[in-house]
């Protein structure tokens, strides 16, 4: 009976550890705008966004009904938007667009790709971003230095 109670207390220290790991991970990396290989041959149109690209870059938003930090994330965007010339935000319902979400790999909302004027994904983040980095990515899709 006593060699049962200490493999449940390894099991149980090894399942927290494991855990705990995934969050430090998980909080590092959540909201950072970065380029994935694979995007960069991915390139949106204005038909599959259902709106005009931006003329020097486009910030696309995939946002569900209940999610928090969607609404946060709109209003960042947004925000961005208005005050950085030839700069589009577009807000994509993820529930409505479950092909595109597939296609793009899209794993959880919300989920923000940076696309230069052709359409090409130059970055993208999974959570809230930061301003910096979008302003950086937009730097990055323009070919400016942020």
């Amino acid at each position: 009976m006593q060699t049962g109670g200490m493999t449940g207390l390894v099991v149980c220290a090894a399942a927290l550890l494991l855990a705990s790991a995934f969050g430090v991970v998980r909080a590092t990396r959540d909201g950072r705008l970065r380029a994935r290989p694979r995007d960069g041959a991915v390139r949106l149109s204005a038909v599959e966004l259902g709106a005009e690209l931006g003329d020097r870059a486009t910030l696309v938003q995939f946002s569900t009904a209940f999610c928090q930090p969607c609404r946060a994330t709109r209003r960042l965007l947004t925000e961005i938007a208005g005050t950085t010339p030839g700069t589009a935000h577009v807000e994509i319902a993820a529930e409505d667009r479950l092909e595109l979400v597939r296609r793009l790999g899209i794993l959880r909302t919300p989920t923000v790709l940076v696309l230069d004027r052709a359409g090409r994904v130059v970055g993208r983040a999974s959570g809230q971003p930061r301003r910096a980095e979008v302003m950086a990515a937009i730097g990055e899709a323009t070919g400016a230095t942020a």
